[in-house]
């Protein structure tokens, strides 16, 4: 019926009220664990991943070709969850990815500095300070983590369905709240037209995979968009023979679909090795 995502600051409750909704409602919990499981299964190096899992990415990593894989193998895991329908997806930008999908519900908890550090201290047995130092660390590393892979700003509430201040609220009021809430507001016809768009940006996301991981094109923003049976090249490649290059691939590979190309051309952009 729907898909559910969830956004959560440190020791708001947000993984535990997740997966007691996933519980309630039958669906699957797809969590850190099973989506790093899913990232490396993709491809990704297991080895990799703490520089670029939900983190704050150095320098280096930045601008190197590693995050355009992460990002890339991310989206995927992701819509590939997505697509199995009736699931709850933990962090890693997925309110974002699904923003436009009709049977989507994002979710936002948080709670008050004094209650988060409450719960620190009583998870790690420490002091005020050092949970002051978690709590602010952990907010770092997520901020900076959706701003240099998805350009977001996590302060800015308009992205959420739902927000909810886990402070005053208990989990079993929070849980039957948006079990009614997805009820409610998931309709049939919600659920076909989204799971059409889930389909269609999975296809876009595995081209993209192919040109990049296949076939080693170097095309700067590659992304592309599938409405129905037409596919939309978009990027910027540093030469014209790259860009039909790219154009040539999709049509032999998949000729069914009606393809176009607006990828640009400037030498101003070089691919990272």
């Amino acid at each position: 019926m729907a898909i559910i995502t969830v956004s959560r600051q440190t020791a708001s409750l947000g993984d535990e009220v997740s997966a007691k909704i996933a519980e309630r409602l039958g669906y699957k919990f797809i969590g850190k664990k099973e989506l790093e499981k899913r990232i490396v299964s993709l491809g990704f190096p297991a080895s990799k991943l703490s520089k670029f899992d939900e983190r704050k990415m150095g320098f280096l990593a930045g601008l190197t070709r590693w995050r355009d894989e992460y990002l890339n193998h991310l989206m995927t895991a992701i819509l590939e969850a997505a697509s199995e329908n009736n699931c709850v997806i933990v962090g890693r930008g997925a309110f974002i990815l699904l923003k436009d999908i009709e049977n989507h519900i994002s979710c936002r908890f948080i709670a008050n500095e004094k209650v988060r550090n409450e719960r620190i201290r009583a998870a790690l047995s420490c002091n005020t300070k050092a949970a002051s130092k978690k709590i602010s660390e952990s907010e770092i590393q997520q901020k900076s983590f959706l701003k240099d892979l998805f350009n977001f700003d996590i302060n800015d509430p308009a992205m959420f369905d739902l927000v909810v201040n886990t402070s005053a609220l208990d989990v079993d009021s929070i849980v039957a709240s948006i079990d009614s809430l997805t009820h409610t507001y998931v309709t049939g016809q919600k659920e076909a037209k989204g799971m059409q768009k889930i389909e269609e940006l999975l296809i876009g996301q595995r081209i993209v995979n192919m040109l990049v991981f296949v076939y080693n094109i170097e095309i700067n923003f590659l992304r592309t968009t599938v409405e129905g049976q037409r596919i939309t090249l978009h990027g910027i490649a540093e030469s014209k023979s790259v860009a039909d290059k790219a154009f040539t691939i999709v049509s032999a590979e998949l000729p069914g679909f009606e393809i176009k190309s607006l990828i640009s051309v400037s030498r101003d952009f070089k691919a990272y090795s």
